[in-house]
């Protein structure tokens, strides 16, 4: 049986829910980059969203005392008590919401924490609005929901951000979620208090619409405002489900622990679900975790400093590539560049109709892993991790540089 033969019967077996969803372009890319290394390419991986930095040592401490302390058993479904509370803290000392530990839910990373509150409120034909450029799960947790996602483009020259105007004009009576990320994956973009405002001024006219609001990146801000969530806003809080975690700020990527933030009758759905599909989280992950919510800053503040430093780099360096158009990013620890200008173009053998195209060109070529702006909702962009020394970063722009001067 051939290849493509057999992918067709397997295929027809599996549900249709699962033939409609998309790979993951950041996971497909990660895996190609991996496959190519294991043949002696000195590839340069820039394409997971994965910090470069061991997790603190103070996290890594609790998690070793929680092992010897005996935390071995099943934990609570929505969480061990005390990490409820380090979180409902944390909000409340960070973000100005105040929720109390039963508004609380821990899952596995905040991942799973928004596909729990997009199967627990979106019913079939149920519309969710999208802010683009968007991170490549949204979409498809949405389908799997039997949901509609409706994308808004948030244009390069308001770095990529959606105004409160084209909020009103994509809201219908089927629209029931509104989701975005603050700061954003893929773009860095970071929305101020005075545009989330706007927002909120829109949504306060639909009082059947909820605000899904991911922000995980949240420590990861270089603004000198910093960061502000939407659900600080009064008028809108028992509608706003706010979505982190301890993956980006903390480096805890492995330890898969995140969190909604709604009120209870929303994190009653979340813990209803969770109870049937994965039950409680990792127990050792999550002691790590309220050691990270309750101690200190520091690690994270120099992490953060870090990552802006690389994004000065980064970005002076790609401005440096003809063709090449590239923002600011104000968080998160990426670059978006436009790389249109080299779309139809050809290195003789290979001809560049697309981002898909010109990642899977760059991969092949210089050996740099990026991902294709078209899974983020951006088909014009392709999303560059700056998580990683600043020698292997000047060295990865450096060969895109010369793979894209032989494209004519």
């Amino acid at each position: 049986m051939s290849a493509v033969a057999e992918q067709t019967q397997v295929g027809a077996r599996l549900a249709d829910r699962i033939n409609a969803l998309e790979e993951s372009s950041t996971l497909a890319m990660t895996k190609m980059a991996r496959e190519l290394a294991a043949q002696g390419h000195k590839v340069i991986s820039l394409s997971v969203g994965e910090p470069d930095f061991k997790t603190p040592a103070h996290i890594c401490e609790a998690a070793k005392k929680a092992i010897d302390d005996g935390f071995h058993g099943y934990s609570p479904v929505a969480g061990y008590p005390d990490l409820r509370k380090a979180i409902a803290d944390k909000l409340k000392r960070d973000n100005n919401i105040d929720w109390k530990p039963e508004n609380i839910v821990v899952s596995t990373g905040a991942k799973h924490s928004l596909a729990n509150v997009i199967q627990v409120l979106i019913n079939p034909g149920d519309e969710v609005v999208i802010f683009a450029p968007y991170w490549v799960s949204y979409s498809e947790m949405v389908k799997l929901a039997e949901g509609k996602s409706v994308i808004v483009d948030g244009a390069f020259d308001n770095d990529f951000k959606v105004t409160a105007a084209q909020l009103e004009a994509a809201i219908t009576p089927r629209t029931k979620i509104v989701m975005y990320a603050s700061p954003n994956n893929p773009t860095g973009a970071v929305y101020s208090e005075q545009e989330l405002r706007e927002i909120a001024a829109v949504l306060e006219k639909h009082d059947d619409i909820y605000v899904l609001a991911d922000e995980i990146y949240e420590y990861i801000n270089f603004t000198e405002e910093g960061h502000f969530s939407i659900g600080s806003i009064p008028a809108l809080k028992d509608r706003v489900i706010t979505v982190n975690g301890v993956a980006k700020g903390y480096a805890m990527t492995g330890w898969r622990i995140g969190f909604i933030a709604a009120s209870k009758w929303i994190a009653d759905g979340v813990e209803k679900l969770q109870g049937q599909v994965t039950s409680g989280t990792n127990s050792i992950a999550q002691k790590a975790a309220t050691a990270a919510f309750n101690g200190t800053m520091e690690p994270s503040i120099e992490m953060a400093k870090a990552y802006q430093r690389r994004r000065d780099l980064v970005v002076g360096l790609l401005r440096e590539i003809p063709g090449f158009k590239v923002n600011m990013p104000q968080g998160a620890f990426y670059a978006f560049p436009d790389v249109s200008y080299y779309f139809g173009k050809s290195d003789g053998t290979t001809t560049i109709n697309g981002s898909d195209d010109f990642a899977n060109w760059l991969l092949n070529n210089s050996f740099v892993s990026t991902v294709a702006g078209s899974g983020f909702g951006a088909p014009d962009c392709i999303r560059i991790s700056t998580a990683a020394a600043d020698e292997a970063l000047v060295e990865a722009v450096q060969r895109i540089k010369d793979a894209v001067a032989t494209l004519k």
